[in-house]
Formats: structure tokens, C-alpha cells, sequence
């Protein structure tokens, strides 16, 4: 399996702070952002790890994780020129993953579960990581059956379910076929909810709940949050 860390957008919602880096390099208690969902890909065993981000600063992120030596993994830079979507970033990495499966994983994302023994299982079609929240309607939403995804709904005003879909994403290489036919989406990006949910469709799309603590960082409030939970389990 290869891995693909996400971490282009204009990160928006963090302004000023991104104005000056990349939200993957603020910092988290005790180490940059980015060092937590690559974390995930090294104690899944990942070794070989594509990093997407935008022009403005990948010369910071190159310089920080270099070519992976440190980190006991070799990376492979791709450059996302303006920020059309996740789907369209992980599409990106087409040629680098060539004929493996991929856990793509966003830039922005700390997860306190153990992922590990899923990513290692995985053989083929797509696997998500849900996590119940109060907040539903601002994430991509999941409705199961059994242990099968069988509907996503991008940012519901009328949630069906309190699952949000995670921003770890497990694909077979079937993904970037798909990814290929995409048309953007009313916001003009290529989503990765219609990427899951094409494997849904299909029969093809299971799903780990996930017990522990999981935050998107994208906001002050839940880059705090991350700060202090890192913080308490130290």
C-alpha cells in the first residue's frame, strides 16, 4: 500500500495563520500538525509516501520532512497548483501509486484510535472511518447497513445519521479511473464523497467506527481542542 498525505487548500478558515505557512506545519501542543496523520501511515508500515500540496508553501513542508530519511520512509513531492478538491489532489498521485491500494490521509487530521490493523487488512474495493459527532451536517455523512456504506451525503442540511466520514481514505487503484471522469462539483472542486460513494453504489465501501477522539483541525476552536487533547494524554 502507498500512502498519500493531503495537504493543499488555501486553509481559509485559519487565516492569518496561513498566510504565513501551511496548516499541516501550525503547530499542535508539542509538533507540527502534519507529523500526526503521517504517524498513522508509518505504524501501518507505509515506507513509501506521496505529499500533495499547494505552490505557496511546499518549499516549507520539503524542507521540514525532506526526503524521509529521518522518518524511515522515502517521500514523493506533488504539487496541486490550485485547490480543486481532495479527490482531485489524491488523483495527483496516480503514477506514483500505480497498480497499489492507497490510504490517503488529510493533512489536517489527528486521529487517537489505532488505525493500524485496518489499514493492514485492507485488499480491495474502499474502506471509511466513521466517528459519531454533534455537529453532522458539517462533514461528509454515512448511512450503514450492517457494516456496508450504502449512502454518503456531502454536508447535510437534514443529516440521515450522526457518522461523519474521516479523513483517512482507503482505495483500491480503481479510484483514480473514477477520479478521471469526474465533473467538479456546484463549488468547482472534484469531492471525495463521490468517490466513496461510487464504491458504495457498487456494494464496495465498509467502514470502522472509531471509539477515541478524532478532530479536523482546520478551525482555531478545533486546533485548540487538538493542542489540549495531545496535551492531556501526554
Amino acid at each position: 500500500m502507498k500512502g498519500v498525505l493531503i495537504c493543499g487548500g488555501s486553509g481559509s478558515r485559519l487565516k492569518p495563520l496561513t498566510d504565513i505557512t501551511n496548516k499541516s506545519l501550525l503547530p499542535v501542543y508539542d509538533k507540527p500538525l502534519i507529523l500526526y496523520p503521517l504517524s498513522v501511515m508509518l505504524d501501518a508500515g507505509m515506507r513509501d509516501i506521496a505529499v500533495v500540496t499547494g505552490t505557496e508553501h511546499i518549499d516549507q513542508i520539503q524542507s521540514f520532512l525532506g526526503n524521509g530519511t529521518r522518518f524511515g520512509c522515502s517521500f514523493h513531492y506533488c504539487i496541486q497548483k490550485e485547490p480543486k478538491g481532495i479527490a482531485q489532489a489524491l488523483g495527483l498521485a496516480e503514477t506514483f501509486v500505480g497498480d497499489s491500494s492507497v490510504c490517503a490521509i488529510l493533512g489536517d487530521n489527528i486521529f487517537f484510535d489505532n488505525l493500524s490493523p485496518v489499514i493492514k487488512a485492507f485488499k480491495d474495493g474502499a474502506h471509511l472511518f466513521l466517528k459519531e459527532v454533534d455537529d453532522p451536517e458539517r462533514f461528509g455523512v454515512a448511512v450503514m447497513t450492517g457494516n456496508r456504506v450504502t449512502e454518503i451525503e456531502e454536508k447535510p442540511a437534514d443529516p440521515k445519521t450522526n457518522l461523519a466520514v474521516t479523513g483517512c481514505y482507503l482505495y483500491d487503484a480503481r479510484c483514480f479511473d473514477f477520479i478521471k471522469s469526474m465533473k467538479p462539483s456546484p463549488r468547482g472542486e472534484l469531492e471525495i464523497t463521490d468517490v466513496s460513494r461510487w464504491y458504495a453504489k457498487q456494494g464496495q465501501g465498509q467502514a470502522t467506527m472509531l471509539q477515541k477522539e478524532w478532530i479536523d483541525a482546520g478551525t482555531f476552536e478545533s486546533l485548540f481542542k487538538a493542542a489540549e487533547l495531545v496535551r492531556s494524554k501526554k
